[in-house]
């Protein structure tokens, strides 16, 4: 794994994060189809920037801390967006990122005893899917109206499951981190093998 800074798909996830306040700001402002174009475009240059990565032997440390902090970011901005516009209601954008600061607070809690961060699950990756489904079609029925009978029913559908399960699979980190951090140094051997058991 490289440790380059500026290949073609950093580049990419750098313009990724560059895009995330302008969604904001369009998303605040009203403008739902110019905020979806965006999320299309970050949507594309994400799946771009995977597949460059690995057919040009391109992936490095920071492209794999960059692409899932867009991703991240890319949620919060249509959280906040969206709940600033009263469209959701702040009690789920509150669930869904108190999820994340709890991931963080265990993140520093196992580097303390000296992990790193804990494999991804299957829950929260399936969670993860959810909302990034979630947040584009209740912004697809704000835009059209058209078709807002089948896109908020879905798009609710997917937020509700989707936060259900952000929390299911942040237990399963709680009591994983619960685990690793009880296991002694001497008979952890290798500590990343450890986490991955």
């Amino acid at each position: 794994m490289s440790s380059r800074v500026f290949t073609v798909p950093n580049i990419l996830s750098f313009l990724r994060l560059a895009l995330v306040p302008v969604f904001l700001v369009l998303l605040i402002a009203g403008e739902d189809v110019a905020a979806l174009l965006v999320l299309v475009f970050s949507s594309v240059s994400d799946f771009l920037d995977g597949v460059i990565a690995r057919k040009f032997n391109q992936i490095t440390r920071l492209g794999q801390l960059l692409d899932p902090a867009a991703d991240r970011l890319f949620i919060f901005a249509a959280l906040i967006g969206l709940s600033v516009r009263e469209i959701l209601p702040w009690w789920l954008t509150a669930v869904i990122i108190g999820r994340d600061v709890l991931l963080a607070v265990l993140g520093i809690v196992l580097a303390n005893h000296g992990f790193g961060p804990l494999p991804v699950h299957h829950l929260g990756k399936v969670a993860t899917f959810c909302l990034y489904y979630a947040l584009p079609l209740i912004m697809l029925g704000q835009a059209f109206d058209a078709i807002a009978w089948w896109a908020n029913p879905l798009g609710w559908a997917f937020a509700l499951w989707g936060a259900f399960l952000y929390w299911w699979a942040g237990v399963v980190y709680v009591r994983e981190t619960a685990r690793v951090i009880r296991i002694p140094w001497g008979a952890a051997g290798s500590q990343s093998d450890t986490i991955e058991t």
